[in-house]
Order: C-alpha cells, then structure tokens, then sequence
C-alpha cells in the first residue's frame, strides 16, 4: 500500500503562527503559537513539527516570498529578501522586534532544523501577473496571501462547478495589520495590491503617501505597522475610511480584470463582524459576495490551510492540479527585479 502523502502549512499571521497538518489531502493535527510563545522561544514550531513527523513536505512561512526555494538551499541572502529588514535595523535584538511575531527569529530556527521546507514564492514571482504590474512594486501580495488564494482555487471553482481554468475571483484578506486583494482570471493570478501597496489595514495605514513617508524618515519597519483603523481616534471616521479605500480597491482592480465572485478571508471576520458586514454590503455592489470556507475540520487560519494545500501540491498529492493552475513552479526571480529607480536597495 503506498504511504499517505504528509504535509504541513504555517502561516506567520500578526495575531499568532498557525500550522496545520494534511495526510493525503485531509485535515489532521492543527496548532497555534501565540506572540508570547514565540517571543520566549521560536524554536517551539520546529519541536512540534518534528514529534509528529515524517513529512513529504512543509511549506514554510515566507515572508515576502522566494520561487520554491528549499531550506536546505536558503542563502543569507534569501533570508533577507524573505524578511526584508534594512542593514541597519538587523541585529540579534532587532530581529525580535520587526516584522510579524519576531519572524527572523522563527526563520532562523527552521533554517537550523532538517524538516523537508520549502518557501513559497509571492504573487510579484509569478509568471502570470503582467511585467508592467510589477514595475517598482514589491509588495504584490505576500506568501501567506497567495495561500489564501491557493485555498479559494482549491474550493470555489468545485463549489461553482467549473474548471479551475473558468474561475473568475478577487481574494481580499482582511487581516488583522493588512489588507490584501488578490484577482484571479481564469485561475490564475493575475493581479495584486499587498498591505503597504493597497488599502488600509486594522493595523497598517496601506499605501504610503511618499511625502509623508519623505516627512517621516528615516522610517522603521514596524512603521509599517502603523496607521490603519485602529488608529484613528474617530472611530466612525476611521471605519468610513477603510470600508471605501476598499470599494476604491476593488472598482479599480476589476476596471482592468473583470471577475463575477469577491471573497472574503481574514481575522477582522471573526474580531470585527459588524465592520465586515458592512464591507460586505459596500462590495455586492461589484460581485457576489461569499465568505471563503475553511477545509472540513480546519481552525487553523486560512492562509495556514492554504499553504498546506500548496505542500500537498508540490509533493504530487491531490491538490497538484492547484499548483499547477496557479504556475508555482515557474516563479522566479526577487522581490527587488522590478524597481526601477536611481537609488538602489541594499539587501
């Protein structure tokens, strides 16, 4: 009898890190690692990876993204262009404070571990979104959104019964920093605005207008962590703010790309219920509307699901067809191929 393909998918969220296990497709173990766990020890998700083991494959969280690259094959210079984090903020103490839940440090641990990982690519890597859309961009749609999208692929063409190759969707994770909005033509993606290249975010202030951050530099990272809804001190004003950036958003992706279905994802689901009703109404006015299901017995955050289907993927299972539909086998390049600017970025 052939052995059960085994995999796992992790998703560095900035509320916890989910992973969740699949054996030949299906739901198994799942686990959430809060902030405070992770800042007390990043090791804990490579111990409780390895005790359930062997694996097949293990997508591991991300970043910014990298085409398919192993663990065993991550240079120090694929570190950074995971992490993004300037030289000068870099450092053993810096590493704990930047980015999503200390991710250097969770990067770094299973970077020494010998768990069969691999790193998924962004939406800027793929071969299917247009050059002149990558033009001084980086922030497309990370690793973790291209999950969601992968989770959506998996299901709503099923749910609609089309073919992969017939879905028309826009993704938008609503997330507890970000927001995210990924458009799918044909099943493919095609199109994307990431948290600090899109509308604004619980946490993020989305897009940055270039002279404030001109007014503001030397800016730090979490910097981009700053400014969303959460921030105003007008609550009505800030929540007006986000819920027509987002209608703006998805008007001006579907100008360019049509597409019939707008799916929603994301923590703000679950924390803000009324808010994102409310977007959901904003939004019928452009789609049908539908919130995307989890896998049958997933807790685990969508994107962790997602990323567990892309594993499962890659390693021949029953969501090759997913994988194959979103072309990650072709990705390639950086995150920094397509700036085009008389500085240059130093990584």
């Amino acid at each position: 009898m052939a052995q059960p393909i085994r995999v796992a998918g992790a998703d560095p969220g900035s509320s916890s890190l989910d992973v969740v296990i699949l054996e030949d497709g299906a739901v198994g173990e799942q686990c959430r690692f809060s902030p405070q766990q992770l800042q007390e020890d990043a090791s804990l998700p490579v111990r409780w990876l390895s005790e359930r083991g062997p694996f097949h494959l293990i997508a591991g969280p991300s970043g910014y993204g990298l085409p398919l690259i192993s663990v065993a094959d991550c240079t120090e210079r694929d570190f950074a262009l995971m992490t993004l984090v300037r030289p000068d903020e870099r450092g053993p103490e810096d590493a704990r404070r930047q980015g999503v839940l200390g991710f250097s440090s969770l990067l770094r641990a299973l970077c020494a571990s010998t768990l069969p990982i691999v790193f998924l690519p962004g939406v800027i890597h793929l071969p299917t979104v247009p050059v002149h859309r990558k033009i001084n961009r980086i922030d497309l749609g990370t690793a973790d959104k291209l999950c969601v999208a992968a989770l959506a692929l998996a299901q709503r063409p099923r749910k609609l019964g089309l073919d992969l190759s017939a879905y028309h969707g826009c993704v938008i994770e609503l997330g507890s920093a970000f927001t995210a909005c990924l458009v799918l033509s044909g099943g493919q993606i095609v199109d994307g605005l990431g948290g600090t290249n899109g509308p604004p975010g619980w946490r993020s202030g989305g897009a940055w207008d270039g002279e404030l951050a001109y007014l503001f530099s030397p800016l730090q990272k979490r910097d981009l962590f700053a400014g969303g809804v959460a921030s105003v001190p007008d609550e009505v004003v800030g929540r007006h703010m986000f819920r027509e950036s987002l209608v703006k958003a998805i008007a001006g992706l579907q100008a360019v790309t049509k597409f019939e279905e707008i799916v929603l994802s994301g923590r703000l689901l679950e924390s803000e219920p009324e808010l994102t009703e409310q977007v959901a109404m904003d939004l019928s006015l452009l789609g049908r509307v539908i919130v995307l299901e989890s896998l049958p017995n997933a807790w685990v955050k969508h994107a962790a699901q997602g990323a567990a289907i892309l594993a499962d993927g890659l390693a021949g299972g029953k969501y090759a067809p997913v994988v194959e539909q979103l072309a990650l086998k072709t990705a390639s390049g950086t995150v920094l191929d397509w700036l085009h600017h008389a500085r240059r970025v130093q990584i």
